[in-house]
């Protein structure tokens, strides 16, 4: 991925929330606890053109796709039918343009796919029980908070990305309690009952906040 690239991606997850509210959770067992195997593709490579890995990790580094399988059979259930009705969507839309399983498309190809989902011009035919541009939105954000939020909640394996943005580890202190290596000690709750974490960079610090 180019710097501009990735520049875009520091800067609409610092500037969005979707990091900012990340619920917590324990386990749920074995992949996949949601989607089936099919789905898990289309996700996995839309994921992947959001975040894509060059010589910094990407989407599949940070194992995206176990955070959002893993987050809706928990805390974002009612996130199911929406997935349940877009993935197909997303298929039959492809399938209509290019004859082929998103997945399988060209990196340019899916690039382009995507501006026109977001757009919501996809063939409208295949998007009549969901909406193509708010599904491509709540995709963007699960795949950003599975990137940036602790990997206690599946995704950001090894903190892939703080170690890409050169930021502090954050580290759990018992139940939903968190200590920032610079602070050294656990941080109080948001004004809002959220828990606080403080991720120290260069100039700037990052919130991230856990209901």
């Amino acid at each position: 991925m180019n710097s501009t690239r990735r520049d875009f991606i520091r800067q609409i997850s610092l500037a969005s929330g979707s990091i900012m509210f990340i619920p917590a959770c324990s386990g749920y067992g074995s992949v996949w606890r949601f989607f089936t195997e099919a789905e898990a593709k289309t996700v996995i490579a839309f994921a992947e053109q959001i975040i894509p890995a060059d010589k910094d990790p990407g989407a599949t580094d940070a194992n995206i796709i176990n955070f959002i399988d893993k987050q809706l059979v928990g805390p974002y259930t009612r996130f199911q039918e929406m997935y349940r009705k877009g993935i197909p969507a997303i298929e039959n839309s492809a399938q209509k343009l290019f004859q082929k399983a998103f997945h399988e498309l060209g990196f340019e190809v899916q690039t382009g796919f995507m501006v026109q989902m977001e757009k919501g011009e996809l063939p409208e035919e295949f998007w009549q029980e969901t909406n193509q541009s708010g599904f491509f939105r709540l995709m963007l954000d699960h795949a950003m908070q599975g990137f940036y939020g602790s990997p206690r909640h599946g995704g950001n394996t090894n903190y892939v990305s703080y170690k890409m943005m050169k930021l502090d580890y954050p580290h759990v202190m018992g139940q939903n309690r968190y200590v920032s290596k610079c602070a050294q000690q656990p941080l109080p709750a948001s004004p809002q009952g959220r828990e606080k974490e403080l991720i120290n960079a260069p100039g700037q610090t990052i919130e991230i906040y856990y209901s």
